[in-house]
């Protein structure tokens, strides 16, 4: 008898895609790719949600964590994944939105919500940001500094191994070639970059296929 799983994909605008008019971004993607599997009948259904909110931090997901996972619940197993830091890092009006150490915390607090529903959850790295947005406030009023994220990215990284997770590192995929990969506001991935984060995540959600 086949299962069907859920895919729960919480973050901000790169997860929901923004930027990307033509595949919709990465996780859209994948739920395109999961559901051609299905109808090749190639096994299991893999039902994936975009749960991304843009210029959400961990703040955020810690008020929804546990109501969208019981709306989303499949008898048949979950999987969770966590893509936050990059609106968490950045400076307004002088203050970072969420510190190194709440940050932590709250990630480990939605780990948490999460292992009630799911043994399968990955941790996504932030990705970075094109040079010349480095230490400049942009149109939104925030700043971001390149250091942070390798910070922010380290303490995601440490949680992994910790909790037995799997950390999925986009940011070493993308730093070469980060300004062929980055739309024009130097945040978010263009077509290609989130070409190439379905890429890497393709064989993730293969497994539960």
């Amino acid at each position: 008898m086949k299962k069907i799983m859920y895919g729960l994909f919480f973050g901000d605008s790169i997860t929901y895609g923004e930027y990307d008019g033509v595949f919709g971004g990465w996780v859209d993607i994948l739920k395109r790719y999961a559901l051609q599997k299905f109808h090749e009948g190639n096994g299991d259904e893999l039902i994936l949600f975009n749960l991304g909110i843009g210029g959400e931090t961990t703040e955020g997901l810690l008020k929804r964590i546990p109501h969208e996972l019981k709306a989303r619940n499949s008898a048949d197993g979950n999987i969770v994944f966590l893509s936050y830091g990059a609106n968490d890092l950045a400076v307004k009006d002088g203050v970072q939105i969420v510190d190194p150490e709440k940050f932590k915390n709250n990630i480990k607090e939605a780990v948490a919500h999460a292992r009630h529903f799911s043994n399968e959850i990955y941790l996504v790295s932030i990705l970075p940001f094109s040079q010349k947005i480095d230490g400049v406030v942009v149109s939104s009023g925030k700043k971001r500094i390149k250091e942070d994220v390798v910070l922010y990215n380290q303490i995601l990284k440490d949680i992994a191994a910790e909790d037995l997770l799997v950390y999925i590192d986009f940011y070493s995929a993308f730093l070469m070639d980060k300004e062929i990969l980055l739309s024009t506001d130097g945040i978010h991935p263009n077509e290609k970059g989130y070409g190439m984060m379905a890429e890497i995540a393709i064989p993730i959600i293969e497994k539960y296929l």
